[in-house]
């Protein structure tokens, strides 16, 4: 039997496997919503408690991943969103959003699926990556239209400021140096991958079940 070895960087093949599921993302009908700035405020808001979850359970993760040979290559103390999650939750809901805010039942599987993966170094890239790398690029897009159509251009918005990174076009670049350097053999990176389509999925279904409340949340 023949073993075919794909020859680009492993960052490049983990792009391109998951192209199909990041565009189902992006072109959700959540997000086409919000990205056409037909959403109140509260509707974005709805997002914005979502990814509070979510980032508490990969922040968590990247806690306990710190020390490891492998993992630990991959937790950014710079990236780290959730104290800007707070200030954007305390500005959107109110200070007493600690208190009111819920996880959706797709967020709660979601957050289940990073602390169940999450205990193998390359589950956690594959949660780390799938979320921070899109922030940094495509989530300027949000930030952007967020300031045109909802006038939310700090508080509200902060989540998508990455102010701690430089570049960053440069650290995109230095966080798949590391993805191609990770000491994974052919099996291991088909598993990272793989766990990386369920991370998109995940992602798919909260946009999924946030889109069925959209009349509540149309401007």
């Amino acid at each position: 039997m023949t073993v075919t070895t794909d020859a680009r960087p492993f960052s490049a093949t983990l792009r391109a496997s998951t192209l199909e599921v990041h565009d189902r993302a992006n072109y959700s009908t959540y997000m086409r919503t919000l990205l056409g700035g037909e959403l109140t405020r509260d509707g974005y808001a709805q997002l914005a408690i979502q990814y509070y979850f979510v980032y508490g359970a990969i922040e968590a993760a990247s806690d306990a991943m710190a020390g490891d040979r492998v993992g630990g290559e991959f937790v950014f103390d710079e990236l780290r969103r959730l104290p800007s999650l707070e200030r954007d939750l305390a500005h959107l809901v109110g200070p007493d959003w600690r208190s009111t805010i819920t996880p959706l039942a797709s967020t709660q599987a979601y957050v289940a699926r990073i602390r169940e993966a999450s205990t193998w170094a390359g589950g956690y890239v594959a949660h780390h990556y799938t979320r921070y790398l899109g922030d940094i690029a495509g989530g300027q897009v949000i930030r952007r239209m967020l300031e045109k159509n909802y006038d939310v251009a700090e508080a509200g918005a902060l989540f998508y400021h990455f102010d701690g990174i430089g570049s960053a076009p440069r650290f995109r670049d230095r966080y798949r140096a590391k993805l191609d350097n990770a000491p994974w053999d052919e099996a291991e990176r088909a598993r990272v991958i793989d766990e990386t389509l369920v991370a998109f999925e995940c992602n798919v279904a909260v946009f999924d079940e946030l889109a069925l409340r959209l009349d509540e949340f149309r401007a």
